[in-house]
């Protein structure tokens, strides 16, 4: 186990195992390897990395927290962090879209009715077949308990007519996890469906040309009377919306992972160049302002990945209270992420606004990190809720 457990003795261990850093050790070199000396390429020319994420399905990490019975590393949310924080610094948009598989293939196995699961989950596992997450609508966003894409039962099974918006990996994945209303108004009305990608009746909307996320294609999908049967739908009639909120607590430390891992390679790119660079006769590092926001930002992005491992850890334990630790560590470490490469950029000066450096991608990647798996803003909400229940300040802490 690792840092975050108390031990017998009651002393708290902080630090990682040496089953962890072995993760790790072969996540940072798969990074390094793998993913970072692409990473400008694949942003420039908008390139779906699938050969990358193929290997990265070889290596286990594209079914990290998957069960072992079917094809996946069976580990916890907080050995997953480690990794993701990892293939993160190497290219924080494939790492994202390879932390969205995740939570799609963890759903197949763990909702999907048997049949199903034991025929596709192994393939996600292996990064030999790719999905998808389909919750947002056109005017579903922060509200996603008000979407109206329908699944009206046909015959033994159902036919799915609505429209989705701003999915990672539409038209070049092979599964779709869809939201859709079997029921009334509101949450309890809402099941899960799983649908192959190719299936009659899909169409996929143009590539959306982004700011960000760039070796990830993320297009508009529609769904004209698309037949699914009664063996794909996952989980019960209605249970949709809690299966989509458990998926979003890990999603949310899994984007809270790619912040930390970006910023850790933006920090280090900025100790660097402080290192080298001289201006009025001496290198930067010697001017005290600059070595003050250097500890600001170290001190910001430590304080970020504690955060984020203890929500981990909380979700790990079964912790009641942990979609509220989970909010609060995505709304922290999200904007603690972006700060710390947008201060990198700055102390790159303007060396740092040139796509000869890194940083400006990191600055671009990691925006979005504070809109998606719900706004920032709806994290104030989730955690608001929680601290203003009886009780909730001996319990938050």
């Amino acid at each position: 186990m690792s840092g975050n457990v108390p031990s017998r003795n009651g002393a708290m261990h902080f630090g990682l195992s040496e089953e962890q850093l072995a993760y790790q050790d072969a996540a940072r070199s798969f990074a390094r390897g793998e993913m970072a000396p692409h990473a400008a390429r694949w942003d420039e020319t908008c390139e779906f990395p699938l050969q990358t994420i193929a290997r990265a399905g070889e290596m286990g990490f594209c079914g990290l927290y998957t069960p072992q019975a079917l094809g996946g590393l069976g580990l916890s949310r907080l050995d997953a962090s480690i990794i993701l924080e990892e293939l993160a610094a190497g290219c924080t948009s494939t790492a994202a879209y390879i932390t969205i598989h995740n939570m799609v293939t963890w759903m197949v196995a763990t909702w999907a009715q048997e049949r199903f699961a034991r025929a596709w989950v192994p393939l996600l596992a292996a990064g030999r077949k790719l999905g998808s997450y389909c919750l947002t609508e056109p005017n579903a966003g922060s509200d996603a308990a008000s979407l109206r894409t329908r699944a009206e039962k046909h015959g033994d099974g159902y036919r799915i007519s609505g429209s989705k918006v701003f999915i990672s990996g539409a038209g070049a994945t092979d599964l779709l996890v869809v939201f859709a209303r079997t029921g009334g108004p509101g949450p309890k009305g809402v099941s899960t469906f799983a649908v192959p990608a190719d299936a009659p009746g899909i169409r996929y909307g143009k590539l959306e040309h982004k700011m960000g996320w760039n070796s990830q294609p993320t297009r508009a999908i529609s769904f004209d009377e698309v037949e699914v049967p009664e063996s794909q739908r996952i989980g019960a009639e209605g249970e949709g919306f809690s299966i989509a909120m458990k998926a979003l607590d890990g999603g949310r430390i899994n984007i809270a992972t790619c912040s930390i891992g970006t910023a850790q390679a933006a920090l280090e790119r900025a100790r660097q160049h402080l290192g080298t660079r001289k201006q009025f006769g001496q290198e930067l590092a010697q001017f005290q302002a600059l070595q003050f926001r250097l500890a600001d930002m170290l001190t910001e992005l430590v304080a970020a990945r504690q955060m984020v491992r203890l929500a981990a850890w909380k979700l790990d334990t079964g912790s009641a209270d942990a979609t509220a630790y989970c909010a609060m560590a995505k709304r922290y470490a999200t904007d603690a992420g972006f700060e710390v490469a947008n201060q990198a950029l700055q102390l790159h000066g303007g060396y740092g606004y040139t796509k000869e450096y890194p940083l400006e991608r990191h600055v671009r990647d990691t925006r979005v990190h504070q809109i998606l798996e719900g706004t920032n803003e709806i994290m104030r909400v989730i955690v608001a809720r929680a601290i203003l229940r009886e009780g909730a300040t001996e319990q938050l802490r």
